[in-house]
């Protein structure tokens, strides 16, 4: 089951509808680690994970360039630290939210973990736009709600949302970024 709505937002952007103020604030801490990732050396994406309370528990972002790891995508190394951390029937409650929606095997990893919901800020299609045919970015276009509809467990899916500033870390990086690491 995939729980999904968007609402036009005007000038062309969309924005979910199910998505509140505190799902927002979350967000922008995801966009500020995967500015941070960025900063050290990697792509710029990242993650956290809240409890049901909505208090953050983890964070992680991308250590693709630094861990010489062409799986260390900021939502697997999160996702690697939630499954240590918490049994999988605890995940279920949880919410896991990233800079840019995840990708086929970020959702995959998402998935088995068991975390309940995701909600991310830049969909696939806009990272696309925004990398092109980079080398490091050999982007699968295929969304994480089809990922997660073939599943057997409902995973709730929330995003875009604040496209325009999850746009921010990307900006030159996919030109003048990093050329070592996968």
């Amino acid at each position: 089951m995939i729980l999904f709505t968007r609402a036009h937002e005007g000038r062309g952007h969309w924005q979910d509808r199910s998505v509140n103020d505190h799902d927002l604030e979350l967000l922008r801490r995801a966009i500020a680690i995967s500015a941070s990732a960025r900063e050290h050396g990697n792509h710029p994406f990242g993650a956290l994970l809240s409890d049901p309370s909505g208090s953050v528990v983890l964070t992680a972002e991308n250590t693709v360039v630094t861990g010489r790891d062409v799986t260390g995508h900021a939502e697997t190394n999160l996702v690697r630290l939630a499954s240590a951390t918490y049994e999988p029937s605890e995940l279920a409650a949880y919410t896991l939210y990233t800079s840019c929606e995840p990708c086929a095997m970020c959702a995959g990893a998402i998935y088995w973990a068991g975390v309940g919901r995701v909600v991310y800020a830049l969909s696939e299609v806009e990272l696309y736009r925004l990398t092109g045919d980079h080398d490091e970015n050999p982007t699968l276009t295929h969304p994480c709600r089809s990922v997660f509809a073939d599943g057997r467990r409902p995973t709730a899916v929330d995003g875009p949302a604040l496209e325009d500033e999850a746009r921010v870390p990307h900006i030159g990086f996919w030109v003048d970024g990093p050329t070592d690491g996968g």
